[in-house]
């Protein structure tokens, strides 16, 4: 239509949130399908947490708050930074959003101007090349490979860099891939980030406590303070703590870009919901055992799904570090076809046909700017995730 705005010409839905309603769809009409593609944990918000926000209703904190957070929550977020990675970051470099999304748009709206460019490693989120296309940015994908663990080098990421590169946009442990950096590949990448002093980084740690086999989460500043003043250390409550429709996400960063953040946010939606901010605080502030415990439940869903997928007919999924995601290679059945004679030419043929032929909804890897792979969100029951690897193999042992 012609009295839309130009930049949305630069946007694409997001191909998560459109593989769950396709797959809400289906079982409406009465389909058997198991959807692995929402990246959202099925345990429930912790219970402490739900009684600190019902208190904080009944206290009556129901009152727009400061457009960076409440104190309280923007101090227990400093506290969090400090006591897990030993980052010093006064509640005034602090800004509490509605969600990790609205951190990173409101820093690349603050931040990006025609023809600055974003680095961003692939396969990725969904929404990070979209935020920055809105933003009048341009996205410079950085293509990963498997047999690296999807994970960026040094020298790649040295070719990439230019005078226009604004950002490096990084996430360790990553959705999709789970791949999680340890504090040695960090120092590779941050050793080269240090020689561009133009290049700032923006840093999503929202998967920092679901990690695997002992593995020790670093976050790039941790690993080289110099960089301290042209990073933003994102995070949430959103995974580890099950709190997805809460909607908090925060960061930390140099005062100067986080009062640019609020006065964008200040504009838009101003402070977050009031209520969600006291279950953060309570989330920051409280007992913190249960993340251990569904850690060890993660894990064993991981393990489960990696060894049942690598049982299927050409598929090849490596075991990641962290998060609650697979990204397997379907490049052996690429060119293959269905028992009705449909040739499968991409990832997302395949995703299409699984969904049709099995009913089992994942994400196709193109979406997440590298395929032909697909993600598998494991953050659902294990007998669910047996049948779903069982229908999987079925699917594969199927094509000809």
């Amino acid at each position: 239509m012609a009295f839309l705005a130009d930049a949305l010409s630069r946007v694409k839905p997001s191909a998560t949130i459109a593989v769950s309603q396709k797959a809400r769809e289906l079982k409406a009409q009465g389909r058997d399908v198991i959807s692995l593609g929402a990246g959202e944990p099925d345990f429930d918000t912790p219970d402490n947490v739900k009684e600190a926000a019902i208190a904080a209703i009944r206290r009556g904190e129901t009152k727009y708050t400061a457009v960076a957070g409440i104190p309280e929550l923007r101090e227990a977020i400093s506290k969090k930074f400090k006591r897990e990675n030993d980052l010093d970051y006064k509640p005034s470099q602090i800004i509490v959003g509605t969600g990790g999304k609205q951190i990173l748009f409101n820093a690349f709206m603050a931040t990006l101007n025609a023809g600055d460019e974003v680095i961003i490693p692939a396969p990725y989120w969904v929404s990070y090349p979209e935020m920055v296309a809105i933003c009048g940015g341009t996205v410079v994908e950085l293509p990963t490979k498997l047999e690296n663990n999807f994970k960026v080098t040094a020298e790649d990421l040295e070719k990439a860099i230019t005078p226009k590169t604004k950002w490096f946009m990084f996430n360790s442990p990553s959705n999709p891939s789970g791949a999680a950096y340890t504090h040695d590949e960090l120092k590779a990448l941050t050793d080269v980030l240090v020689k561009h002093p133009h290049v700032w980084i923006l840093t999503d740690d929202m998967y920092e406590h679901l990690t695997y086999d002992g593995f020790e989460f670093a976050t790039p500043v941790q690993v080289e303070p110099s960089l301290y003043d042209r990073t933003l250390t994102m995070n949430g409550v959103s995974k580890a703590y099950a709190m997805t429709g809460w909607r908090i996400g925060y960061a930390g960063g140099p005062a100067e870009l986080i009062k640019a953040m609020d006065t964008i946010q200040g504009q838009q939606t101003s402070g977050t919901c009031s209520i969600a901010q006291w279950a953060a605080v309570e989330a920051l502030n409280g007992p913190q055992d249960f993340i251990r415990t569904n850690q060890d439940i993660f894990k064993g869903r991981r393990d489960l799904v990696v060894s049942m997928l690598n049982q299927a007919t050409g598929i090849n999924c490596p075991t990641p570090e962290g998060a609650f995601y697979v990204y397997p290679s379907c490049a052996d059945l690429i060119g293959k076809k269905t028992p009705e004679g449909k040739v499968i030419e991409t990832d997302e043929d395949f995703v299409t046909e699984l969904l049709e032929a099995e009913g089992v909804a994942v994400v196709h890897g193109s979406a997440f700017g590298l395929g032909p792979n697909f993600r598998i969100s494991y953050a659902t029951s294990e007998k669910a995730l047996e049948e779903a690897c069982n229908r999987i193999q079925r699917f594969c042992a199927s094509l000809k």
